[in-house]
């Protein structure tokens, strides 16, 4: 059953001579519990569907429906995560995690307890009181998924969070929020260029084109792939295959979406 749906949704963006069609009849359905990518060049769309999803922006045509109801931004916990994990750098990682609930006035000892627990459970117990620069881009962006988290969010956006990360550290972090989510059965959407990314961390895959944003083509992760950790599912037969068919249909005139060198390894 649909859980979050889009319907008819476009958006533009207006300048004083003119106006951009940044998307275009956007309808898909997300279920509970489900993990979506979507997957396209620059420029077509992802992040404004992002914002649009959030409450961020409100679509020029259309509707945003979660359980069949419009949405109502103050009713719906949303986390989103970004590229940069924007941490206050005058501040320690426990009070960084914990920033949400302090603005909402939502603080109490049992939740820094569970904001404790949560970095222990990404390795991250030893630095709580430590500040940003003292760490490392892959433990800062694992304490900036833990401050998203400890709001309890019932649908996880993130917008590119492995991609300024080492290949390794990208790994790593791609399987560390797909046990996570999993465990903590989070609705979940990517934006990525990564195929191989979109591949191996999702349920389905939305390819989008651009000028105006659109949708190209939906696919069916292989519950093959959807059982295993983001990285063995790289190792599998079926991976290979649908890259390969992502790749294929890209039109090169209207897609600029580049296999990440990693993936072109693997699959050599």
């Amino acid at each position: 059953m649909s859980y979050l749906t889009l319907d008819g949704v476009s958006h533009y963006y207006f300048s004083k001579k003119q106006y951009t069609e940044a998307l275009q009849n956007i309808s898909f359905s997300v279920k509970k519990n489900e993990f979506v990518s979507l997957l396209g060049p620059s420029g077509c769309g992802k992040s404004t569907l992002l914002s649009l999803i959030s409450g961020m922006l409100q679509p020029a045509e259309g509707d945003i429906l979660v359980d069949g109801e419009k949405m109502d931004g103050s009713d719906l916990e949303i986390g989103y995560m970004l590229q940069q994990d924007y941490l206050f750098p005058w501040k320690s990682i426990i009070d960084n995690v914990l920033i949400g609930p302090r603005i909402r006035k939502r603080q109490t000892n049992d939740l820094k307890q569970r904001a404790i627990t949560l970095l222990e459970e990404v390795g991250l117990e030893n630095v709580a009181a430590k500040y940003p620069n003292e760490l490392s881009g892959g433990m800062r962006q694992r304490a900036a998924l833990i401050r998203t988290l400890i709001t309890e969010p019932e649908i996880l956006l993130l917008d590119e969070p492995f991609s300024a990360l080492d290949f390794q550290t990208k790994l790593k972090l791609e399987v560390l929020v797909a046990d996570l989510l999993k465990a903590y059965q989070k609705t979940a959407i990517l934006v990525t260029h990564d195929i191989g990314e979109a591949i191996s961390m999702s349920d389905r895959i939305i390819l989008m084109s651009s000028h105006p944003g659109a949708i190209e083509k939906i696919y069916e992760v292989p519950v093959e792939l959807r059982d295993e950790s983001p990285f063995l599912a790289r190792k599998h037969p079926k991976y290979s295959r649908l890259f390969d068919k992502i790749w294929a249909d890209l039109d090169q005139e209207k897609h600029s979406v580049i296999p990440q060198e990693e993936n072109a390894y693997e699959r050599s």
